[in-house]
């Protein structure tokens, strides 16, 4: 699958749906191509503005999914902005689309039409891995969470093959254990939950080093929605792009990372937006 060329903030995005992110997952996995797929999200963006590593190993990534509805709004912006526009010009389209994307959902999903979240993907290729004959590795978060993704994905999938989980961190130290029990699994495909950079990270570096995974996806909080650790905002309020509203309700301390993904990110597209 050819990347497009959309790019934010330097970050390269493929127009995709939660559908051909899926099948192309899939058949990664089938073919024997190894590569891993990241999520980018607006944090994460900001978080490559800082770490030049960061960015490059997002963009070497098989596929980037617009994990976002700040990505979507970032696409229509940037789309919508002239060259010679003044600086007020700038801060009130964005205002504008904004103001529309929160009224009309529609109106900001012009260049990247679909959000697609890391653990919508991860819950689809589940769900079809069965069927496909894939072995699948889940790495990361705590002993307890993790065994209790395991286990619900089980229920929800009784065809799925998980041959390995491990609740071990990002650290070097752990490296090589991670990898040998990784190895042993024969796993296909491999969820990473360590959250973002550490996931990316630790995917890029260790990736040529597993025997038999052909697809790496870091999935960060993912584990915790799926054991039922953490609630997940109605698929309403996802459907709309307010699921930072609802978790910042569930969880105040999060009010440092919803104010870099709903004021500092939009500030940084409209900055450099040329």
């Amino acid at each position: 699958m050819q990347k497009e060329e959309i790019k934010i903030l330097g970050v390269n995005f493929s127009d995709t749906t939660l559908e051909k992110a899926t099948e192309q997952a899939l058949k990664w996995a089938k073919e024997n191509f190894k590569t891993y797929i990241a999520t980018p999200n607006p944090e994460m963006l900001l978080e490559t503005i800082k770490n030049p590593k960061f960015l490059q190993v997002l963009n070497e990534s098989g596929l980037n999914i617009p994990d976002g509805t700040g990505i979507l709004w970032a696409s229509t912006y940037t789309s919508k902005i002239k060259k010679d526009s003044s600086k007020l010009a700038k801060i009130l389209k964005a205002v504008q689309t904004l103001f529309f994307g929160l009224i009309k959902p529609k109106s900001i999903r012009l260049i990247l039409k679909e959000r697609v979240t890391g653990i919508d993907l991860m819950l689809e290729i589940c769900k079809k891995s069965g069927e496909e004959n894939l072995k699948i590795f889940l790495l990361g978060a705590s002993e307890k969470t993790g065994e209790k993704t395991k286990q619900k994905l089980q229920e929800k999938y009784p065809n799925i093959k998980i041959t390995g989980r491990m609740s071990k961190s990002p650290k070097e130290e752990d490296e090589k254990e991670i990898i040998e029990e990784i190895n042993r699994s024969s796993a296909d495909i491999l969820f990473v939950a360590y959250g973002a950079p550490n996931q990316e990270s630790w995917i890029a570096k260790n990736l040529p080093k597993l025997t038999s995974v052909k697809v790496a996806i870091g999935v960060g909080g993912a584990f915790d929605f799926i054991a039922g650790i953490k609630k997940r905002a109605p698929k309403i309020f996802r459907k709309i792009g307010l699921e930072w509203l609802i978790r910042l309700i569930q969880e105040p301390k999060r009010i440092k990372r919803i104010w870099n993904a709903v004021i500092k990110f939009p500030y940084e597209i409209i900055k450099k937006t040329k």
